[in-house]
């Protein structure tokens, strides 16, 4: 088989991994561009949202490099990523002609069986070397998402603009190289001691902002127009509520065995929607309490216009906000967004939050 796969962040690395690793050749999504999104535009419905007129354009880019199956994930509720990969299977066979393969993983809570299914029949090596291939591709999203991390902390405090995204990118080229695990864990530790180089304003306290919203918006930087290194070149400290190694342990280790977290974004949520809505409707709601609790300046939510969970969040973020004195803003996302406009209204609330930071400082020094 010739698989393919989403491009979401830096995630195409471990996917490629254990893609190779089970025995296939790995087709490689090219990173989304505007013809990308254009190509998953014309052919999506009118009022898809943007994750799904984009993901279909990386299938068919995907499909003119020699692809020829394509694995995605499902999902639970009423959010319609869970018929994603149908429709867009449809569209791609019966509208267009593409003699293609589509496979789905759904959550395994409830369908253990059917994962099992779909890995006997993909799995083409033995079952140590399946192991060995999970093992490695874990082990890369981890130093992954660790390197990403730090970049968040560093960026804001960078003397020379640019020199935390230049690391980053060597760091992530040098992981997609790697071939063991003891070479990532050593790339890591090696891209770790050169963000802790990096010449930084020891005096300069960042604004704190925690970046929230639909997983697939918050993950990959061309969708979301560079919100998080935009916000760093601010001089922002960014929290992003997403992770993905995050979201698997918490969406597929923990739930299969309904594990919670005693500080879980849900729980917080409880107070305000007890209700699961689908999608990220709900725990983007106990994002934001939590980042209050923690004393972040604010918080941006990412979202996919028509995204029926992130409107319905939208539409309670008001009363959070109000009760626990914690700015929002809201950023929806389609086609038609330009990356000059994003900046700008990142602009005018990072500068709501330095007004807002300088007079709780002076009411705090009068209260003294």
């Amino acid at each position: 088989m010739k698989i393919t796969f989403p491009h979401m962040g830096t995630s195409w690395i471990a996917f490629k991994t254990l893609v190779e690793g089970i025995g296939h050749e790995a087709v490689l999504p090219p990173p989304p561009t505007k013809r990308t999104l254009d190509l998953g535009t014309k052919y999506a419905p009118e009022f898809a949202c943007l994750p799904f007129k984009v993901l279909l354009g990386t299938y068919l880019e995907a499909l003119e490099m020699g692809a020829d199956t394509i694995i995605s994930s499902g999902g639970v509720g009423p959010c319609r990523a869970g018929y994603y990969t149908q429709l867009q299977g449809r569209i791609l066979r019966e509208q267009l002609g593409y003699d293609v393969r589509v496979i789905t993983f759904e959550p395994p809570r409830g369908h253990l069986l059917d994962t099992f299914r779909i890995l006997r029949d993909l799995v083409k090596v033995s079952f140590p070397e399946f192991a060995t291939a999970a093992w490695l591709a874990w082990q890369k999203l981890l130093a992954l998402d660790a390197l990403e991390r730090e970049s968040h902390r560093v960026r804001p405090l960078e003397l020379d603009k640019g020199t935390t995204s230049r690391v980053l990118s060597q760091g992530i080229a040098a992981i997609e190289q790697a071939d063991s695990v003891k070479e990532v864990r050593n790339v890591t530790a090696d891209f770790l001691e050169r963000f802790r180089q990096i010449p930084k304003d020891p005096e300069y306290e960042p604004l704190k902002v925690g970046v929230i919203g639909e997983i697939y918006v918050v993950l990959e930087p061309f969708v979301n127009l560079d919100v998080v290194e935009t916000l760093g070149h601010m001089g922002v400290y960014v929290d992003r509520s997403i992770f993905l190694t995050n979201w698997v342990t918490e969406n597929t280790f923990l739930d299969t065995f309904r594990v919670q977290a005693e500080r879980s974004a849900r729980m917080a949520a409880q107070p305000y929607l007890p209700e699961l809505v689908g999608g990220h409707g709900q725990t983007i709601l106990g994002e934001t309490v939590l980042y209050a609790k923690r004393g972040f300046d604010g918080v941006v939510q990412l979202a996919p216009f028509t995204c029926i969970p992130e409107i319905v969040a939208k539409s309670i973020m008001p009363r959070v906000s109000k009760d626990l004195d914690i700015p929002v803003l809201t950023l929806m996302l389609d086609e038609q967004t330009g990356k000059a406009g994003i900046a700008t209204r990142l602009e005018a609330f990072v500068a709501l939050l330095k007004m807002r930071r300088n007079r709780l400082a002076m009411t705090r020094g009068e209260t003294a």
